[in-house]
Parts: C-alpha cells; structure tokens; sequence
C-alpha cells in the first residue's frame, strides 16, 4: 500500500518541474530595491559575525524593529526588505545572507507572492531555488528556517491558497536536511479558526507588537532549543 506523503511528494514533485518554467516571468524587476538593499548593507562593517542568526524577507521582518531586544540573548540581524517577493531574495541573497555566514537563517517570503497570483507551486519552487542557491555557497550544517506565511484581515480572501502553500512549503521542509518549517499561521487564528483581529495595525496587513509577540514566542523556541520537527503536518 502506497502511503499518503510518498504520494504527496510525487505530486509536490510534478507540479514543481510543470512551474519551473514559468516561475520567472512572474517575478517583478528586483532593481527596485536596490537603494534600500544598498542603504541596509551600508554599516556591514559593524556587524558582529560570530554565531549570527540572521532574518530576511518581506515586510513581516523589516518590520519586527524590536527584534534585536526581542532576542537579547542571540546575536541576531534583520535583513528585510518591504514589499519583497521570493524572487528578489534569491536575486539579492549575495548581498542580504551569504557574506554574513549565519548559523541560522530564518525567511519569511511567499505572502505577497501569492497575493500576486502566483501559484503555491510557483513560490515553492522558488524556495527551493533560493535553498540551492544558499546550499551552495554556505555550509551544509547552516539551519534554514522557512517561516509559513501569515493569515491577516487585508488577505483573508486567500486563505485556501495560502493553505495549500504552508502545506506544501512544511512537507518539502521536511524532506530537506536542516531545513525546518515554522508554523505563525495556526497560533495567529482564534479557536473558530477565523484570524484574530487584534494583531494588526489599521491597514489590516502588517502585524502590531501583541502579533510581533506570538512571532516572538514561536520562533523563540526554534532559536533556543533548535527544534527540527514541526508538528504541522501531522494536524492537517
């Protein structure tokens, strides 16, 4: 009898090379952050570099200014840049992850991707080429953390779609070694599951500090105790 995840994989499998073709003329000019990009690897010089965690991605991490004070016990440093989709970190990861050899790296991309009408399968595809890309050019025992993507009023609309990614993105994760899965979607939902109203700020998208706090406490756990299992699969 064939198991359920074996043919999960063959399916996450067909549908990435079936994408792969098409996954870059979705993407948008990634020279439009190139001033920002510049501006926030002007001070690198300053950087501590031992035992760096390091944060990228879109809004939802550019964003989180208490970070550093957030995690005063980890040498932590937020590299996000707003508005970005998947395609513009790969494009920028020379500049925003590989000089500063992290032991960590924590990514939070695909929300305005999918917001974009590309696909799941699109977006997936592209964190699979951004962790070849970082594979590459970083030690194989550097942890890769893919932060799911992030219910919100402003997008409800999306749920399925947004669903269907974090499924795909957790079970990929855990095919990978040292490649790790963080679920916020879930613990950001009442219990009727609908998405709590209080964690935003008015424009119904970007997370106040009690939502910046749930992020907090979730991926805290990661960071402290190194946690490789996600138990999201296993509830849906």
């Amino acid at each position: 009898m064939i198991r359920a995840g074996v043919i999960f994989k063959h399916i996450i499998s067909f549908s990435l090379l079936a994408t792969q073709c098409c996954t870059s003329a979705s993407a948008q000019d990634p020279l439009r952050f190139q001033n920002e990009i510049d501006k926030l690897v002007a001070g690198d010089s300053s950087v501590k570099m031992k035992k760096l965690i390091l944060f990228t991605g879109s809004s939802s991490i550019r964003l989180w200014t208490s970070l550093k004070s957030d995690y005063p016990n980890h040498n932590v440093i937020n590299r996000g840049f707003g508005g970005s989709e998947m395609s513009d970190l790969i494009y920028f990861a020379d500049k925003l992850i590989i000089p500063y050899h992290p032991k960590q790296i924590f990514i939070y991309e695909g929300d305005n991707d999918l917001a974009k009408e590309k696909t799941p399968d699109e977006v997936l595809m592209q964190s699979r080429q951004l962790l070849e890309l970082i594979r590459k050019k970083l030690p194989s025992k550097v942890q890769v953390y893919f932060i799911s993507v992030k219910p919100s009023l402003l997008r409800w609309t999306l749920k399925e779609k947004y669903e269907e990614y974090n499924q795909k993105l957790a079970f990929w994760c855990s095919q990978n070694k040292n490649v790790f899965f963080i679920d916020v979607w879930t613990p950001m939902l009442e219990p009727d599951e609908m998405v709590r109203k209080d964690l935003f700020v008015e424009d119904g998208l970007h997370m106040n500090a009690i939502g910046y706090n749930i992020w907090k406490e979730v991926i805290g756990v990661y960071m402290k105790k190194g946690l490789a299992v996600s138990n999201y699969l296993e509830h849906k």
